[in-house]
């Protein structure tokens, strides 16, 4: 009998042998769930303290003293409902990219699907995402805002928009940071940049038409405004999901594609 081998396509996620090992990926999860929190005096309240804090900061700064306008939204839920998107992304990309290096020994001791690591540092920025939503939800009742059902049938098209987007950034950033390890000093730099060019203290709709595209290609522009647009009435575009959901399917490819064709060198540069 002959038998062939043949490397797995670099752009195959194999669905099947990932959920061969899920329960690994169920201990991955939790361990940095439990490392996350460990011997902290606010534990998981730190999910409510960070976004309630810099929603207090912004509103101060820029809603009362530089007057940016929020789209007739009052100007604290305008900011939160973008910064509790914005804070799952760079969760998300700053645990996945670190969790290669953090798993080092186990990764030149045993196989098992490199993908799990990455991908299961997501449940942790997941379950912050969780409280800090709930915490948005009570926040746009305090406010009397209230999304009409029919516009929420959007919201799984932007949460898979925003997971495939972390994904894919977090798999680049945890291959490339096991061989150069100055990515743990370049991107809290960019992840502090890209706040600033995501409409999360300011509306879309205040920038030059002719710009607006720079903001349009980032698929976060998409999901923030479109989780504002669920509940303060507007009009949902829907070629901006369209937009947002076909560059984050790209951002996650990409990501896969780098992270398959390198993740054979990870044991020996580890």
């Amino acid at each position: 009998m002959e038998i062939i081998i043949r490397p797995k396509s670099v752009f195959n996620l194999d669905f099947k042998e990932i959920w061969h090992y899920r329960e690994l990926f169920y201990v991955f999860a939790w361990r940095d769930i439990k490392v996350r929190y460990k011997q902290t005096v606010l534990g998981i309240s730190w999910a409510l303290f960070q976004p309630l804090v810099t929603t207090g900061i912004f509103s101060i700064f820029f809603g009362k003293i530089a007057k940016i306008p929020s789209d007739h939204i009052p100007y604290p839920l305008f900011v939160l409902t973008g910064l509790v998107f914005w804070s799952f992304f760079s969760n998300s990309v700053t645990a996945a990219s670190q969790s290669m290096v953090a798993s080092e020994n186990i990764i030149k001791k045993v196989y098992f699907p490199r993908l799990i690591i990455p991908l299961s540092s997501i449940v942790t920025a997941g379950l912050d995402f969780l409280i800090s939503f709930l915490m948005l939800l009570l926040v746009m009742v305090y406010y009397r805002y209230f999304p009409q059902f029919t516009s929420l049938l959007v919201l799984p098209v932007l949460l898979l928009t925003l997971i495939l987007t972390a994904g894919g950034i977090g798999l680049f950033t945890s291959a490339i940071n096991v061989k150069y390890r100055d990515v743990r000093y370049i991107l809290p730099f960019f992840i502090q940049i890209g706040l600033f060019v995501t409409p999360i203290i300011y509306p879309i709709s205040v920038i030059l038409d002719y710009r607006k595209w720079l903001l349009i290609l980032n698929p976060l522009t998409s999901v923030i405004e479109t989780a504002r647009a669920l509940y303060s009435g507007k009009p949902i575009n829907y070629f901006l999901i369209s937009l947002g959901f076909a560059i984050s399917v790209v951002i996650f490819s990409l990501g896969l594609y780098y992270f398959r064709k390198t993740e054979a060198f990870f044991a020996d540069v580890a």
